[in-house]
Order: structure tokens, then C-alpha cells, then sequence
């Protein structure tokens, strides 16, 4: 289980830099899904999950994710609380304040790759679906 928070403490260094270019933690199969927010998605494989990550960034420079607390819910499973930092409009050029609602991350873990990723935008939406009081 510890195996697992640090693999998922791994990735959140990079994106807590704004970094969101490495893969190597993903399985090629991943199941990467957008659970709630403004446009819920589902896709597979890396490029998929590629294209998606992709899709919500485009419009942002210096967008970062910060973790708040890291959970292991089981042997699989690794809950990240977290909340996006503000990054700056791409078009407008405007800086974005942090997002007000705080979001989560829920990592499913099979040896030592990453199978499947849900994004949350809002916390509420992970705690009710894994039956957890906040």
C-alpha cells in the first residue's frame, strides 16, 4: 500500500509544477474519466488520456494541482484531495483564481502502473460515490 502513495505522491511533484507531460506511471490501457464538472468524459489508453488532459489544458498556461491529503483507501486504491491553482488564460491573458471548490483524484493501482484515473471536480461526488463522510 505504501508503494502505492509514493507512486501517487510522484505524480502530483510534477503536477503541483505544472508539469502534466509524464506518463511512464500509466498503464498503456488506463481508463482515464472525468466523473462530474463541465463535461464528463471517459477515454482509454494513453493517447486518450493524452487527448483529454490535453482538451481541459489547452486553454491555460502555468495551471498547476495542489494535494492536499493523500489517502489509501485499500490496496488499489490511492484518494487524492486536491485543489487547482490558477493559471493564466491563454487568449485573454487574465490570471485565474484558484478554483473555489475543492477537487479529487482517485488512482487505481495494479502492481506498479496506474489502470484507471477519475477526476473530480467536486469532492462531494468521490466521498458519495466510495461511501466516505468527508
Amino acid at each position: 500500500m505504501s508503494e502505492n502513495l509514493d507512486l501517487v505522491r510522484s505524480i502530483f511533484e510534477d503536477w503541483e509544477r505544472g508539469d502534466f507531460s509524464r506518463a511512464d506511471w500509466a498503464d498503456p490501457d488506463i481508463e482515464f474519466m472525468i466523473a462530474d464538472g463541465p463535461d464528463p468524459s471517459l477515454s482509454r489508453g494513453l493517447a486518450g488520456m493524452a487527448q483529454a488532459l490535453r482538451a481541459r489544458l489547452s486553454a491555460f498556461s502555468e495551471f498547476r494541482v495542489e494535494a492536499d491529503e493523500f489517502r489509501a483507501i485499500d490496496d488499489e486504491r490511492v484518494l487524492v484531495l486536491n485543489h487547482a491553482v490558477g493559471g493564466r488564460g491563454k487568449t485573454s491573458g487574465h490570471q485565474l483564481p484558484s478554483i473555489a471548490v475543492p477537487g479529487a483524484d482517485l488512482f487505481h493501482v495494479e502492481g506498479d502502473k496506474v489502470t484507471r484515473l477519475i477526476v473530480y471536480f467536486d469532492r462531494e461526488s468521490v466521498f458519495a460515490d466510495l461511501g466516505l463522510a468527508g
